[in-house]
């Protein structure tokens, strides 16, 4: 049976859904849960792959449901910066889910279906985000995005950890609902509708000073993006296990919120519009404040996760830095820095928490000599750890190459000047690590010389390792992909 291009999007929406209830009613048997829960990831990951040729072509498949006002619908279209999301989103879910098992089941997790079933849903609504034809849609699943993941944040239950899980949905809750919706309705007073539009809706509508206010209410709104000072609930979401930090900081959540501010630039404002508007200037430095300041707390970490939370921060404003310098190499070096930034830091977070079911480390002192028996999770951790640096031959290297490249076109020696201080810093905070990890002799002599995690732990992490090559060897494909976004 073949199924139209709109069919195609339905059943990317309703696959995780779908999978969601049947997770739920195979609670009861975990072999059977977690098969239904693989099988539902490549069935999304399939589905959403297979729209990436016609994207190649040109193509933009669109699905509308209804209209709510004039110019208000709930509707999806497919263009380069959602597709690259959605594939990577679905991609990935298919290798979380596999590591996902070993971590649960290794750490004799509690609530692992309910654990499951949220990780379905959320993908829906990242899946949502990434296809949304308009701001509307967006925000809808983008709230979705939100709601679905704080049970998978609060999972350990105790009060440390539901107290963290509300500061987590407060924030990202109170900026969109506070921010980022009034910045909604304000746009669709100017312009009569929300729809993404090649070269932008506001052209015309609107002029300083109040692009500035605007273009600041979408950025501190979409909180997702974790731009100072509205980065809290990041480091706060630490508490959840480790599958659900992966899912935060290098998939679904923290990419929704770099991916929408790209799209507010690209498709809302317009980038020749919002290059003639000088205020465009205070994005660009308040992401440099954040990569420097941020890469600053994560050398004063000394719990694992914590530091890669802060690093986190810093890399998410690489994409927004990319994406506000408003020129063509940027442009595309903020769509591969989302793709380059999910493969390195998820590799990070799942050799976090392989250390953590092994030896129940997760402080950074207690944890020297440890890539002596888990020399597998260490070799893949400092692969990682290099792609976050930008060295050469993994995918960080290729999307920094982009992001510097859009610097020296438009002459922005901040940008420039804050990626080489940034890379210093991100050498200063990982390097001395993975030193000490390999060269020292750990304090307290392991029972056994070599302590990997479960193997589906260890299987995750190598792939996901192996890809930040990958990518950096077959990235030109997905450049050429992003291109598209600067033809109106």
């Amino acid at each position: 049976m073949i199924f139209s291009e709109a069919d195609t999007i339905f059943y990317a929406l309703m696959i995780p859904l779908v999978g969601a209830l049947a997770i739920a009613l195979t609670g009861r048997w975990p072999n059977v849960r977690e098969t239904v829960t693989l099988t539902t990831a490549v069935a999304l990951a399939c589905v959403v792959w297979s729209l990436v040729p016609t994207l190649q072509a040109g193509g933009r498949p669109e699905l509308h449901f209804v209209e709510m006002l004039p110019g208000l619908k709930i509707a999806f279209k497919v263009e380069p910066i959602g597709m690259l999301f959605a594939a990577l989103a679905s991609g990935l879910w298919i290798v979380n889910s596999v590591y996902s098992i070993g971590y649960m089941r290794g750490n004799n997790e509690k609530n692992q279906t309910r654990f499951y079933v949220c990780f379905a849903i959320a993908l829906f609504a990242a899946v949502g985000v990434a296809f949304s034809a308009n701001l509307l849609t967006l925000f809808i699943f983008y709230e979705v995005l939100t709601i679905s993941t704080y049970p998978l944040v609060a999972h350990k239950g105790d009060e440390a950890t539901v107290k963290s899980a509300r500061v987590y949905m407060g924030i990202l809750l109170g900026t969109s609902i506070g921010l980022f919706l009034p910045a909604m309705i304000w746009t669709y007073s100017l312009a009569g509708t929300l729809d993404f539009t090649p070269g932008g809706i506001l052209e015309g509508k609107i002029a300083e000073p109040l692009v500035g206010v605007l273009l600041l209410m979408f950025a501190f709104g979409i909180g997702k993006a974790a731009l100072m000072p509205i980065h809290r609930w990041l480091p706060a979401a630490m508490v959840a296990p480790t599958p659900v930090s992966a899912l935060l900081h290098a998939v679904a959540v923290v990419k929704a919120g770099v991916f929408t501010i790209t799209k507010v630039f690209v498709y809302i404002f317009g980038i020749d519009f919002l290059f003639s508007q000088p205020s465009h200037r205070l994005i660009i430095w308040i992401a440099c404040f954040t990569i420097v300041v941020s890469s600053f707390i994560a050398l004063r970490q000394t719990n694992l996760k914590r530091l890669l939370a802060y690093s986190t921060i810093g890399q998410l404003s690489y994409v927004v830095l990319a994406a506000a310098v408003l020129k063509p190499l940027s442009e595309i070096g903020a769509s591969m820095h989302m793709m380059a930034h999910a493969f390195g830091k998820i590799t990070l977070f799942f050799a976090a928490g392989a250390i953590y079911v092994a030896s129940k480390k997760t402080e950074i002192t207690d944890m020297r000599g440890i890539g002596r028996r888990m020399p597998w999770t260490m070799a893949a951790f400092s692969i990682g750890a290099l792609s976050m640096i930008g060295v050469p031959p993994t995918g960080g290297f290729i999307s920094k190459w982009y992001i510097l490249g859009g610097a020296i076109q438009d002459d922005n020696y901040l940008a420039l000047a804050t990626l080489i201080v940034s890379t210093l810093l991100n050498a200063a905070y990982f390097l001395p690590f993975i030193f000490a990890a390999f060269f020292y002799e750990e304090d307290v002599k392991p029972a056994r010389p070599h302590g990997e995690a479960p193997w589906p732990m260890v299987a995750a992490l190598t792939f996901t390792a192996l890809l930040t090559f990958a990518f950096f060897i077959f990235h030109q494909p997905i450049a050429d992909l992003e291109a598209q976004i600067l033809v109106k």
